[in-house]
């Protein structure tokens, strides 16, 4: 970006910036009413100390002094009042830009995954997770800084022309050309700064499709060449950090000259001052002004706006790309969310919910298939279990079903419908697809569990899905269908169950539970898909979690490297070795009497440990160790980006 072009942004914030805190006058008036008692506060601080020596002390009039003294603790006490609610004021401004931002980068990277039927990547989850973090502190730094100076410069400046006016001569001067040097070197530290954001930028991008591709990159014998990658990346970041940090010499140079420079400028002048009518008290009330309020307040505008500023101008036109709307002057902004049609589409009584014709996908060109040939068909209404291995495709095959990913070949049919290559908006009217990483956001918990619907969902149908789920006692705790949703108190648990609740009540007749209920207790999972076997004109696929899953289902599907086997229970019995190894941890009544013994311990060849070992929460013995045992994530309102398909 050129010179021009770049002063041609910054005005462009400047005037929107401006146009933003004036349509909100209410905090803005609060903001300058309080930081007037901070203006008090500065003038009082010097000109007291001044009146305390000049009028009391020095002309032995000690409780004069005392009294002076006492006024200016006052004037510290009301800066100390104001303070807090200058931060209140502060944020009625900030967090409304923060929810204006969030707004628009969902919006934007909505549209495009409809209309390109993919999202921006690492790029829009950095936009979405730190840049606009990054503005909305810098916007406040900003307001805070400029407030503080503004303020505390006026009283300051007030205070020496009260004391002797040839006071000003010695301050202001060095003052103004730091603010200068300053000023100048604004320009340079945005882009700089731009260089650095964009660089980080590029580094997400390259480190999150690194790590969502590392089965291709060891396939490919690639690791050397990702690795220098990555690398040249970290370079450039680092390159533009360094050249960032150059130009920061300036800040340092204009703090020293502005407000440093004065002190010694005084003491040395103090003679020439003194020749001039200018009090010992009034000197010493100088000196205050400038160490105790000037120095404090130019150091915070030096740094507030060399650092937060230039983010600011660089961080703002990153989240705006595209087209999108300008800032709103006032007043909640609604977002569109492609939703499902008011008619959801519904199976015919001809055409089977799911299908998969000669489906073969790969990671990459030269990496070796997840899934070959796969032909399956599950009926309207049908319920179907796949089970298999870790890495094996069961996720993947999810992930191609709801049309996330496309097929190297072969073709997918839902409701008669070909999944490839139709826009999400569209798939959304079809199935709804819950992961393992279940997500819940900041709101209510109708809003939750009815984000799926294109409108308001009735209070008794929401209690009605919760209950059929098993979400009934959460919902009660927390509150009914109006109660407040807050992401990080929730267990994992009870975050599937909501999500659980919210794909029951979407309209799409196909669901995919991608192990969406491995965080619950084995009569809570089998409650969970009964309810979604029993929903009417649905069809239900489970990416199995507990075999019991299997046990359930009308079918199951067992996936075995390049093999797969289709049937019911007792036929895939029969044809599965893989399959009788996972059934043979099941005991007691439930223990299938044809099945083997058991595989054996976790270290055995073919990686599968049909009984997890004894003390795990919620175990019951039918869990299927999908290689290695994990830790739950705890999960916030957004959870970690994971590549589709890694199981």
């Amino acid at each position: 970006m050129t010179d021009a072009e770049t002063g041609t942004v910054e005005r462009g914030l400047l005037r929107r910036g401006v146009r933003f805190l004036l349509a909100r006058p209410r905090a803005l008036g609060a903001l300058v009413w309080w930081s007037m008692l901070q203006s008090a506060q500065t003038f009082l601080t010097g000109y007291g100390i001044a009146q305390a020596l000049d009028k009391g002390f020095l002309a032995g009039h000690t409780a004069t002094g005392l009294w002076w003294l006492s006024v200016t603790a006052a004037g510290v006490a009301a800066g100390a009042l104001s303070a807090g609610r200058v931060y209140r004021a502060v944020a009625a401004l900030v967090e409304p830009l923060r929810d204006t931002l969030v707004r628009g980068v969902v919006e934007r990277g909505l549209r495009r995954a409809v209309r390109d039927g993919r999202a921006d990547g690492a790029a829009a989850v950095s936009r979405l997770n730190h840049q606009t973090e990054i503005a909305r502190d810098s916007f406040a730094g900003l307001v805070l800084v400029a407030q503080t100076f503004v303020f505390t410069t006026a009283g300051a400046l007030a205070g020496l022309l009260m004391l002797a006016p040839v006071l000003l001569l010695v301050v202001v001067p060095p003052l103004l050309a730091g603010l200068a040097l300053f000023a100048w070197s604004l320009r340079p530290l945005a882009r700089r700064q731009r260089d650095v954001l964009i660089a980080d930028e590029a580094l997400a991008d390259t480190l999150g499709g690194t790590v969502g591709g590392l089965r291709d990159v060891v396939a490919c014998g690639a690791e050397d060449r990702t690795a220098a990658e990555a690398g040249d990346r970290v370079a450039d970041e680092l390159r533009a950090a360094r050249s960032l940090a150059r130009w920061g010499v300036c800040r340092v140079l204009a703090l020293g000259l502005g407000g440093h420079l004065p002190v010694p400028l005084l003491l040395f002048l103090a003679p020439w001052l003194m020749d001039r009518g200018v009090s010992a008290g009034a000197l010493v009330g100088a000196l205050t002004f400038v160490a105790q309020a000037l120095l404090p307040a130019l150091a915070s505008l030096v740094n507030g706006i060399g650092g937060a500023g230039a983010r600011l101008s660089v961080v703002i036109p990153r989240l705006r790309e595209g087209p999108a709307p300008a800032l709103p002057a006032a007043g909640p902004v609604p977002v569109p969310v492609p939703v499902p049609s008011a008619a959801p589409a519904r199976p015919s009584d001809r055409a089977p919910a799911v299908v998969l014709r000669g489906v073969t996908f790969a990671y990459g060109g030269r990496a070796d298939p997840v899934l070959t040939g796969v032909d399956l068909t599950v009926p309207a209404g049908g319920h179907l279990a796949v089970v298999g291995p870790s890495g094996t495709g069961k996720s993947t095959l999810a992930a191609l079903t709801a049309g996330l990913l496309a097929p190297d070949a072969g073709e997918i049919r839902l409701c008669g419908e070909p999944v490839t290559g139709r826009p999400a908006a569209d798939l959304a009217r079809l199935r709804v697809l819950i992961p393992q990483e279940a997500y819940v956001f900041s709101g209510t918990v109708a809003d939750n569990l009815g984000y799926l619907r294109p409108g308001p969902v009735p209070g008794p149908e929401l209690l009605a899905a919760a209950e059929a789920v098993g979400a009934d006692g959460l919902v009660a705790r927390l509150g009914g269908p109006d109660g407040r949703v807050v992401p990080g108190r929730l267990s994992a648990g009870e975050r599937q169950l909501l999500a659980l609740a919210r794909a029951y009540l979407a309209p799409a007749p196909v669901v995919l539970l991608d192990e969406a209920t491995c965080h619950l207790d084995p009569a809570a999972e089998a409650r969970a898909e009964r309810a979604f076997a029993a929903r009417p004109g649905g069809t239900l696929v489970v990416i199995a979690h507990r075999i019991s899953s299997a046990r359930r289902a009308e079918r199951v599907l067992v996936l075995d490297g390049a093999r797969h086997v289709c049937g019911d229970h007792h036929a895939v019995l029969e044809r599965s070795a893989l399959y009788r190894d996972l059934a043979g941890s099941w005991s007691g009544a439930d223990r299938v009497p044809e099945a083997s013994d058991p595989a054996g311990g976790a270290g055995d060849a073919d990686g599968v440990h049909p009984v997890a070992g004894a003390g795990l929460a919620d175990d019951r013995g039918q869990v299927v160790a999908d290689g290695a045992l994990r830790q739950p994530q705890l999960l916030g309102d957004l959870g970690h980006g994971r590549a589709v398909g890694g199981e």
